[in-house]
């Protein structure tokens, strides 16, 4: 909380509460992305130590890292929870975060790495701004992320299965549903303009035979392969030895 909230009186405060209520999603996000010290490092109003940038993500040494070369892996957009983010990007993140974690031990000599991710308040998550954590592991830095074992009861594990598994197969209907609702679409379109351009054709006369367009069309230009975006683990592993 910053300083200027602890000031704040209590009128004030609940006058800002009903504001945020008011405000449609979008609004709501850039009242955010205002208020989000992430926000402000990715658009360069604040100073960091950038280690990587690309069109999806920004990546910045932690001021108070954990370990000496704590990464934190940040999406460009304001995301505050990882259900918010949209597949292609959260791919993204972890095909960086593998680079990164490879850079680490070729560039730091780290023996070893710790990857995660706080996602929400009761998680530990403390920024509004969704991160991903990367940490170069030593033998014997006692950094203290050992997670307790406890015992649970056989039919308590089957009822958490049975609950996860009916919730993911839901999750994984809905999407499969949009993307054939979205493929629908894309193919009305697509055949509509095809009818348009018929129909336009055949209005100013320039249609022609099958063989007239065979004879007169033109081999097309060999159009260069799109080259797949990815992340240099030398260039990568040189910023981290700067």
């Amino acid at each position: 909380m910053t300083n200027g909230q602890q000031q704040m009186t209590p009128e004030q405060a609940k006058a800002l509460q009903e504001k945020i209520k008011q405000m449609s999603p979008e609004e709501l996000k850039e009242f955010q992305k205002k208020q989000c010290i992430f926000c402000q490092i990715i658009s360069g109003k604040v100073a960091s130590k950038k280690i990587y940038e690309d069109e999806h993500c920004f990546v910045i040494l932690d001021i108070n890292p954990s370990n000496p070369g704590h990464m934190l892996v940040l999406p460009k957009e304001h995301y505050q929870i990882m259900p918010m983010i949209p597949d292609e990007v959260i791919g993204h993140l972890g095909m960086v975060v593998k680079a990164l974690s490879h850079a680490a031990l070729k560039a730091l000599k780290a023996e070893g790495t710790s990857i995660f991710i706080a996602n929400g308040v009761v998680a530990g998550q403390r920024a509004q701004h969704f991160m991903m954590h990367v940490i170069p592991r030593k033998q014997g830095d006692k950094l203290p992320l050992d997670i307790p074992e406890k015992t649970i009861e056989d039919s308590a594990l089957d009822e958490i299965r049975k609950l996860v598994r009916e919730n993911i197969e839901k999750i994984f209907k809905l999407k499969k549903e949009r993307v054939e609702i979205e493929k629908e679409e894309k193919e009305e379109i697509g055949e509509e303009k095809k009818e348009e351009r018929a129909k336009k054709e055949e209005k100013q006369g320039t249609k022609i035979s099958k063989k007239d367009k065979a004879v007169k069309k033109k081999k097309p230009a060999k159009k260069k392969e799109d080259k797949e975006i990815g992340v240099s683990l030398d260039d990568i592993a040189g910023l981290l030895e700067q």
